[in-house]
């Protein structure tokens, strides 16, 4: 507008030194390493020239300054960092321009590259759960490991680390969930990246070891080198004290050995296993495979009684028992049982190829006649007994006059024995279908499987109805033994076996100790522990009852819900000996009900008193098995 009052359009008018300033700089971004020096310019142009700065305040890199220089119509200006500090990571560089017509800015963000250090460790405190603290510089961001006592600590849902990342820091806790005494120990944090290594140790104790002075159950070797013991100097008095009780005990253990010698020869030895007295076992293992021989060395202890004065003990191994008056009848023979046992001549039995191969002797598939009054021949299993001592015969008569008497749809039946010459013969029923852990592998996802080098494709995957039948047969079974006083001590999938039309039954030929051999712990050199099947009061106490089976049928559950995979798969047997002894239970398999999985809890109850009772189980079980599959399926 003039001086008149008319209105001049802005382009019609002649400005000059009126341009908006424009800004530009050396580096998007800048990465520099700890300690080194760098350099950005920032360059500033417009009408009239601009004012250029850099913003630095609050920047910790020393000696920091700038340089200007002006050219034509281009106001540049350089920042300098000289030995630039961690602190300076994530800072951003600002430059501005500025004239009378406007203001602009740019923006550098700065990285800093730096090595690794552990600002803090510390002892693990209590929370929901145990956690050991610590917090970690560096960029690029650390990678962190940990050592327990020396050796990588391989991280699994029970211990594991749980990262906050803030600004450089880098905070965290390494959690236990209920740690046991094989967790204490030093703790080791390694932190790693390009530029460097840090390392810190923090020494955990979370409880007292139970058995201060062996585990009888696990070898020193398991969990590496023993703690060195130490060294401690006496007094005289204390050393003449100290001697005084050991001679006192020497002696004291030399009377008991004479008066063991004496009654000993007075009512003449024992039996292999441990007692005179009738055995009844499904497996027939011998009792170089025994826990209780192998620590007791055939003498009886309170341990050896665990099952109840008339429980007989079947699967893993042979304990002394009372005999139960519901097999053995009182009379002149004292010991004549109410059935008889049937004999089987050798020329009826016809040996077609072997099976497997245990402690006892082998398996054989055969066949045999005269044995059905319906049928000419019929396939049967025979286990055979490779030890032909006068001891051995006599235990061979009395397990068969036991095992006459199980007669139940759901176990394994027995036929009888050949005795005429050697090897002894037991004779069992022929299921077509093998073990039951082979068959769930070979009807589930994997089910791409290689026989003898060869790929097979199974027939499909089994349903949820299919999976409850299988547990309902099994759960009939251990109803029946368990009401019979039978406890079987190595209930698994593998010691199931599968007939025509998905008909299961429980049994034991004692071979499985073979063919599934990392199922099992070896202690001792000799015994071995299905210890991935057995609750806290059989792995700590020796202790086997009919609520020791309870528990372990919810591992077979656990197994038919997963197709066959070993329990706790990932871990050592060492490390499933700690979960179990420190309460963890296996996790819900992915395709199990949760009305299953509750029975699974029921099962693995810690206290033997508190567990689902096995005819509980199999009504709740039969139960769900009535639901229609579509139900069943929208469960699922």
């Amino acid at each position: 507008m003039n001086t008149e009052g008319a209105v001049i359009p802005l382009r019609g008018m002649n400005i000059s030194q009126c341009d908006p300033p424009e800004i530009s700089v050396s580096h998007s971004s800048l990465i520099v390493q700890e300690g080194e020096n760098a350099v950005v310019t920032c360059n500033g142009s417009g009408s009239p020239l601009p004012d250029v700065d850099w913003i630095v305040t609050n920047l910790h890199s020393i000696n920091t300054h700038q340089t200007n220089s002006n050219w034509t119509n281009v106001h540049s200006i350089n920042l300098t960092l000289v030995n630039v500090a961690r602190e300076d990571n994530g800072f951003i560089l600002t430059c501005i321009a500025e004239n009378v017509v406007g203001m602009t800015n740019a923006s550098v963000p700065l990285t800093v590259y730096f090595p690794p250090r552990i600002i803090s460790l510390k002892e693990p405190v209590s929370r929901l759960e145990h956690c050991i603290e610590f917090g970690v510089l560096g960029n690029p961001p650390p990678i962190l490991t940990w050592f327990h006592n020396g050796h990588a600590l391989r991280e699994v849902n029970f211990i594991h680390t749980e990262l906050y990342r803030q600004d450089n820091i880098t905070e965290g806790c390494l959690l236990f969930n209920k740690p046991t005494h094989f967790n204490n120990g030093n703790y080791t944090l390694i932190a790693t990246n390009k530029l460097g290594v840090a390392k810190q140790t923090v020494y955990a104790h979370f409880l007292e070891h139970p058995f201060p002075d062996i585990n009888p159950f696990v070898s020193v070797a398991d969990f590496g080198s023993p703690t060195p013991p130490i060294s401690v100097t006496h007094k005289p008095e204390e050393d003449t004290f100290g001697v005084s009780i050991a001679v006192g005990l020497a002696a004291f253990a030399c009377v008991l050995l004479v008066v063991l010698f004496i009654v000993i020869n007075k009512y003449g030895r024992r039996s292999k296993f441990g007692m005179k007295g009738p055995v009844a076992v499904i497996s027939g293992e011998e009792d170089s495979a025994s826990p209780l021989h192998h620590i007791n060395h055939g003498i009886t202890t309170p341990s050896s009684l665990d099952a109840g004065p008339d429980t007989v003990v079947i699967g893993m191994t042979r304990i002394p028992v009372i005999e139960n008056p519901q097999y053995f009848r009182q009379g002149h023979n004292c010991h004549k049982p109410d059935t008889y046992v049937q004999y089987i001549k050798r020329r009826d039995i016809v040996l077609k190829r072997e099976l497997g191969e245990g402690a006892f002797g082998k398996v054989f598939l055969a066949e045999c006649y005269n044995l059905s009054p319906t049928k000419d021949k019929m396939l049967v299993a025979v286990r055979t007994l490779k030890d032909p001592t006068l001891a051995a015969r006599k235990d061979f008569q009395r397990e068969a006059e036991l095992l006459t008497n199980l007669q139940h749809d759901h176990i394994v039946k027995f036929y009888g024995v050949c005795g005429e010459g050697d090897p002894l013969i037991m004779v069992f029923e022929y299921m077509k279908h093998g073990d039951l852990n082979k068959f769930l592998r070979a009807h589930g996802p994997d089910a791409m499987i290689l026989v003898d080098g060869q790929p097979r494709q199974t027939k499909g995957d089994l349903g949820l109805s299919q999976m409850l039948n299988i547990a309902t047969q099994i759960a009939s079974g251990m109803v029946y033994l368990a009401s019979q006083h039978f406890v079987h001590r190595d209930l698994a999938t593998r010691n199931c076996l599968v007939g025509a039309n998905l008909l299961v039954k429980i049994g034991d030929f004692g071979m499985s100790r073979d063919v599934y051999s990392t199922d099992y712990y070896r202690v001792g050199g000799h015994t071995m522990l299905p210890i991935r099947w057995m609750p806290p009061e059989s792995i700590m106490y020796r202790k086997f009852t009919t609520e020791s089976d309870v528990w372990s049928f919810g591992v077979i559950l656990w197994e038919i819900f997963t197709y066959g995979k070993q329990p706790w798969f990932q871990l050592s047997n060492t490390e499933v000996i700690e979960c179990i002894t420190q309460g963890r239970v296996l996790e819900r398999p992915r395709v199990a009900l949760k009305e299953v999985y509750d029975i699974m809890l029921g099962c693995w109850q810690r206290e033997p008193q508190l567990r689902l009772n096995i005819k509980e189980i199999y009504k709740i079980l039969q139960a769900l098995g009535k639901a229609s599959p579509i139900y069943l399926d929208i469960l699922g």
